[in-house]
């Protein structure tokens, strides 16, 4: 039990998590659309040496061992690095009260009320302890089905509320707001067997969906949703779960939440100059370097890097991401 007690921590170290299952950081630092891992694309980390630079790929011995606390959450990196990631990349994160209005709204479409999940206070909300009612017409596994996405994720706060990223408060989980939080919630309301539980966890997993540019922000994101499973787990059987669960969990978030710069819908940092050859009225032959078009002209179309793909789990089929872009559900 002592083990667990470390989960509710918001820095989760990443030795921790090698030690729940050498594999499972392995698959939180992939990126599936490279087939490699994720990068740091940031400078933030450059001073340890090499390795860390912006375009370097983030691996185990990196950020285990003697590194083993080198990535933090927002709240526990010093003042300076805060505003230099608000500086160059406009990385800012909104307070847990915030993110809850706004998935208030989506759910208040959803269901056709308010004060679905809790009612909102100034700064902060009540939690509604009522086993959650649905509208004529919409089940509660509708509801887990029911695709959402963060943008620009960052550590994950619209999907996972386990933690204020602004104050750095703990926020247990009957009193969490996030999406995915909500979908576990409903589920454990509804079903008592373990085996379903697990396969309609799995199956909120794979609905909810997020991206960000920095390295790790995709790791902290990913390692954030990870430990919503377990504790949601914890919460319902009061045991942790077999690691199966989690390698499953893990597998799943490294295809939905992802490495991307938003503007490209390529991995950041991948596209390169191409070459053509020129042949001139001699039969000369000239290589010459050209700019990638879609950088030059902001043409998202265009870009010469690696365009991120997803995983549409119904059809079990990746897709291009900046196929989906301005598609409409019919």
């Amino acid at each position: 039990m002592d083990k667990i007690k470390e989960l509710y921590n918001i820095d989760i170290k990443e030795n921790f998590i090698k030690h729940l299952d050498d594999a499972l950081l392995s698959i939180l630092l992939k990126d599936r659309s490279s087939g490699k891992n994720i990068i740091w694309a940031t400078d933030t980390y450059a001073w340890h040496g090499v390795g860390f630079g912006s375009q370097d790929y983030i691996t185990q011995a990196q950020i285990t061992g003697k590194r083993g606390s080198i990535i933090k959450p927002r709240t526990e990196k010093s003042k300076k690095e805060q505003q230099q990631r608000i500086k160059n990349k406009a990385e800012v994160f909104t307070p847990s009260w915030v993110c809850n209005r706004q998935n208030n709204l989506i759910d208040n479409a959803w269901f056709g009320r308010e004060n679905v999940f809790n009612t909102e206070t100034e700064k902060g909300w009540t939690t509604n302890p009522d086993k959650i009612v649905f509208p004529e017409g919409k089940t509660w596994q509708d509801y887990v089905k029911a695709n959402r996405m963060e943008i620009t994720c960052g550590e994950a706060p619209y999907l996972t509320s386990r933690y204020d990223t602004v104050s750095g408060e703990y926020i247990e989980t009957s009193n969490r707001i996030g999406l995915l939080d909500r979908k576990l919630r409903v589920i454990s309301e509804n079903i008592d067997s373990e085996q379903e539980w697990v396969e309609w966890a799995f199956t909120a997993y794979k609905s909810i969906y997020g991206f960000d540019y920095q390295g790790d922000n995709v790791l902290i994101a990913r390692e954030n949703l990870l430990f919503a499973f377990i504790e949601a787990y914890i919460d319902k059987f009061e045991i942790p779960p077999i690691n199966e669960y989690l390698l499953e969990i893990a597998k799943i978030l490294s295809w939905n939440i992802w490495q991307m710069d938003g503007l490209k819908y390529v991995i950041p940092n991948s596209c390169k100059p191409y070459k053509s050859l020129q042949v001139s009225l001699f039969d000369d032959e000239n290589e010459q370097l050209h700019p990638c078009e879609g950088c030059l002209k902001n043409e998202p179309s265009k870009h010469t890097g690696i365009y991120c793909k997803v995983m549409d789990w119904e059809k079990h089929k990746t897709v291009s991401f900046i196929s989906l872009v301005g598609r409409k559900k019919s």
